[in-house]
């Protein structure tokens, strides 16, 4: 067993769902080597959790996929609903040799299943301790463009960061963006407004998604205002997209366009009425996650981006929108990616993807690597 693998298991187990004595935990794993899974299942006995465990393979998955129907859809979302119920806690390892798998299952189909599923998804991300993260395969590695015994190092070091150490920062920045009314975002291509008054910010710090570290919170539905250009290219249903560009009034996409692949990017953003309004504004800091890899629990968590999200708001972060969807587009601002702005009312608070005010600062990537 690579001590690394038992390393990972204890802190999934533990700072990220806490598991308890009788608590029951499923572990999904797809794709993902043995010997993790088997770690994961040690970890959880070894703090008394009862573990189960969900195989998945994605090329089965596709073939569910196509050609499915909605009889069959239905009866896989009454199943899954009802198997989460029954566990506390839920673990996801998400492998993938080929990251373009469902790439020609057709957008309505993905639509559908996207609506069939929904409920259980919604059960698990509101009443259960959960946490998701990819696993290092040599398709991640070409992503990255590393070779896969060195991205396996950055994952590892990434994965089983000092989380702690962003807790004073994020405090920080929770505290402002709750006194925030007005923010603005500009940059090449950016210059987007909107409200956030009333509305929670949460703190990321290795909880819920591995790797991590972002606070997001939502802005206003409808207060959302000018155009956004993304600059980390994307894959979401099986699609990939770079270049995407937002144009927004009272709330609303009414224009999308993409360096290629518009047509699927709208058919994406035609899910349903709450797919073209925002659900999500989170600041993403990760000290070791710096390049976009169209994976975006890594990508999400770059330093020096942020990410304006279409579709479902979370319930910790409630804005009223309900969707569907929820697709994590990412802008980085640090120098190498063109720069930018972000302001709270009329407070500059990072340029550059570097944070100014002093108690912002131990969000900086110098602070977090100890340096």
């Amino acid at each position: 067993m690579d001590n690394r693998y038992e390393k990972l298991a204890a802190l999934l187990t533990g700072f990220s769902t806490s598991l308890k004595k009788g608590e029951n935990v499923l572990i999904d794993a797809i794709d993902v080597p043995d010997e993790i899974v088997v770690a994961l299942v040690r970890a959880a006995r070894e703090r008394g959790a009862v573990p189960a465990v969900n195989i998945q393979h994605p090329r089965v998955t596709r073939a569910l996929l196509l050609g499915g129907t909605e009889e069959q859809f239905k009866l896989a979302a009454d199943l899954e609903l009802a198997r989460i119920k029954k566990f506390d806690a839920y673990i996801a390892l998400r492998g993938a040799s080929n990251i373009f798998e469902n790439g020609d299952v057709p957008a309505d189909t993905m639509r559908l299943h996207g609506k069939l599923t929904h409920a259980a998804l919604n059960y698990r991300v509101k009443k259960t301790k959960w946490c998701v993260l990819r696993w290092p395969t040599p398709a991640m590695a070409q992503q990255a463009r590393m070779s896969t015994e060195a991205f396996e190092d950055f994952y590892f070091r990434v994965c089983t960061l000092d989380y702690a150490r962003m807790v004073p920062g994020m405090a920080a920045l929770k505290d402002a963006l709750e006194k925030t009314d007005r923010v603005r975002i500009t940059g090449p291509g950016t210059d987007l407004r909107f409200s956030v008054k009333g509305i929670q910010a949460n703190p990321c710090g290795g909880e819920k998604n591995i790797p991590d570290g972002e606070v997001y919170t939502a802005p206003v539905r409808d207060s959302v205002e000018g155009v956004v250009q993304y600059n980390a290219p994307t894959v979401y249903q099986g699609a990939s997209f770079s270049d995407v560009r937002l144009v927004f009034k009272k709330g609303k996409i009414v224009e999308a366009t993409a360096a290629a692949n518009t047509k699927r990017l709208n058919e994406i953003f035609d899910t349903d009425a709450g797919a073209r309004y925002v659900g999500e504004f989170a600041l993403g800091f990760n000290p070791h996650v710096l390049e976009p890899m169209q994976d975006i629990l890594f990508d999400e968590k770059i330093a020096g981006s942020f990410h304006f999200t279409p579709g479902q708001c979370y319930d910790e972060a409630p804005n009223g929108n309900n969707s569907a969807i929820h697709w994590d587009l990412v802008c980085i601002q640090r120098p190498e990616y063109g720069g930018g702005e972000i302001w709270f009312d009329d407070q500059l608070v990072r340029k550059d993807g570097v944070f100014l005010p002093k108690p912002l600062q131990k969000l900086n990537r110098e602070y977090l690597l100890g340096k």
